[in-house]
């Protein structure tokens, strides 16, 4: 079921999303060569502490996972799309680290990701984050009252395409409330103009994922939680909370 949220709806949603922008900065702040995935969720959970918020990530357990999620960031290093689980791996020069983080506040939730590299970048990893920005940007721009869900994931996935990214198929955005995953799903990728009808009050986590090979295939690491590319190519992955509003989309988690 899609529910439409109040103003005063969005508001608290705001508050949940800025703690999960924090929490992103503090990450990012901290990540450097050197620096372990372990210590980097413990930066993430100071931030949630202190702000009195809870994670919608911890003890998450949906149907595909063999286990609860042990952590309150996904922390998805090079080939890892997403879902990366923290552990004591020490960040190396040039790696292209994707951290997403949510929050619970009030009875609301946030959910946003960043990609970023630590070290001496490659060329080609920064154009990859930059095109994985823009798509984001596309697909935040195209959600407006009288649009479609089908024309977000046109915008997001005509900007990755054109780059020549390749866009896994089956992940993507969502629904966003009083928990973390609600209706609809909102693909990276397809026609324009199709699905769901956007109006003022829908909360939407619009989250493009790509992979720097060009290829859309990817498999579950032995954890079963990490997604990895199949031709070992590198991935980012962005997102932000969105709010669609009749004075524009509005992003709940901008930093």
């Amino acid at each position: 079921m899609v529910e439409l949220k109040t103003d005063a709806s969005i508001d608290a949603m705001y508050e949940a999303g800025q703690v999960v922008g924090r929490a992103l900065s503090a990450v990012r702040k901290a990540a450097d060569v050197g620096v372990s995935l372990l210590e980097l969720d413990e930066v993430a959970r100071e931030v949630l502490r202190e702000a009195g918020a809870t994670s919608p990530f911890l003890g998450y357990r949906p149907s595909f996972a063999p286990t609860p999620f042990p952590a309150v960031i996904c922390a998805s290093v090079n080939d890892a799309i997403v879902h990366g689980i923290p552990t004591s791996y020490r960040l190396r020069d040039a790696d292209l680290v994707s951290i997403d983080c949510g929050a619970h506040l009030g009875g609301w939730a946030g959910d946003s990701a960043i990609s970023f590299v630590v070290g001496e970048p490659r060329p080609a990893d920064l154009r990859l984050i930059e095109t994985a920005e823009r798509a984001l940007e596309a697909g935040i721009e195209a959600a407006v009252v009288g649009n479609r869900i089908g024309d977000i994931a046109h915008a997001i996935g005509s900007v990755c395409r054109a780059a020549g990214y390749g866009v896994p198929d089956g992940f993507g955005g969502h629904g966003i409330g009083r928990h973390m995953h609600e209706d609809p799903s909102v693909p990276n990728e397809g026609p324009p103009g199709r699905g769901l009808p956007l109006r003022h009050g829908l909360v939407l986590a619009i989250e493009p994922m790509l992979t720097g090979g060009g290829k859309d295939g990817y498999h579950a690491a032995p954890d079963g939680w990490t997604l990895r590319t199949d031709d070992g190519s590198r991935a980012a992955h962005v997102e932000h909370t969105v709010a669609i509003t009749t004075g524009g989309p509005r992003v709940l988690t901008a930093r």
